[in-house]
């Protein structure tokens, strides 16, 4: 039976997505697949590649979350030191890993497992590895923190090989309504609504189109019977609003 609630948090790794040269293609991917398996991203950082930051950063995650994700930094440059960074934080010694090794010599038959390639089989002692059908070097799971490439197309093969030994949690549901007028108008009866409903969280997010504001209601619960009651007062907020005919605002509120 599924938990009623399984938090995680997500590291985003590397001096590359600080300054703009790569833009990350990770977070909004891992924040859906683990939402449809009723685990709640609570919280994301991006640090840089520098250990001490990287250490900082994961131990404050993993002791409040049940699950912290990482991605980036374990490739085979010297820039490349999250797998070092995780051992110093977990306490544990780190080396080259025999199961990695073997993992990645069947993938590369033709080409020399140098120094470069070996430090992609250097993982935390510990650590069970992370099955990488794109380009076989692992990535790795130790504690409760699981350890992604951070190459989009790799973090999201190894996703869907960690997702099955998760826990789940209840999932969260969601229903949007649409809301013709500013958010000034509709701000003070949204606030009455979410008084009403703690186990509902309601969020307003505004839109323009063809000259005109409005926004998009949306409504997130694991409590069906409690969403389904404030969607019908929002949306008997948002007929009432129409009704009244208020003048069309010239900004977004």
């Amino acid at each position: 039976m599924p938990r009623d609630t399984v938090t995680a948090a997500v590291l985003l790794i590397g001096d590359e997505l600080l300054s703009g040269r790569t833009k990350d293609a990770n977070l909004g991917h891992i924040a859906d697949r683990l939402t449809a398996v009723g685990i709640e991203v609570r919280e994301a950082r991006l640090v840089p590649d520098v250990e001490d930051e990287i250490v900082a950063a994961l131990n404050a995650l993993r002791a409040r979350y049940d699950y912290v994700f990482t991605t980036g930094g374990i490739g085979p440059t010297h820039d490349d030191i999250t797998a070092d960074a995780v051992a110093r934080a977990l306490g544990v010694g780190i080396s080259v890993n025999d199961e990695a090794v073997a993992v990645m010599r069947a993938r590369y038959e033709t080409l020399e497992l140098n120094e470069a390639r070996l430090r992609m089989a250097r993982i935390p002692h510990g650590a069970t590895l992370i099955d990488n059908p794109v380009s076989a070097a692992p990535g790795f799971h130790i504690a409760n923190v699981f350890v992604m490439a951070g190459v989009p197309r790799i973090m999201q093969a190894m996703l869907e090989s960690i997702i099955p030994v998760l826990d789940h949690g209840r999932p969260v549901l969601s229903r949007s309504v649409r809301v013709d007028t500013g958010e000034g108008n509709l701000a003070a009866p949204l606030k009455a609504i979410q008084a009403r409903y703690d186990t509902v969280s309601l969020g307003s997010y505004p839109f323009q189109e063809s000259g005109r504001f409005g926004s998009n209601i949306v409504l997130r619960s694991k409590d069906e019977v409690a969403l389904e009651q404030a969607e019908a007062e929002v949306r008997a907020m948002a007929a009432d609003l129409v009704a009244m005919d208020l003048p069309a605002p010239k900004a977004w509120t």
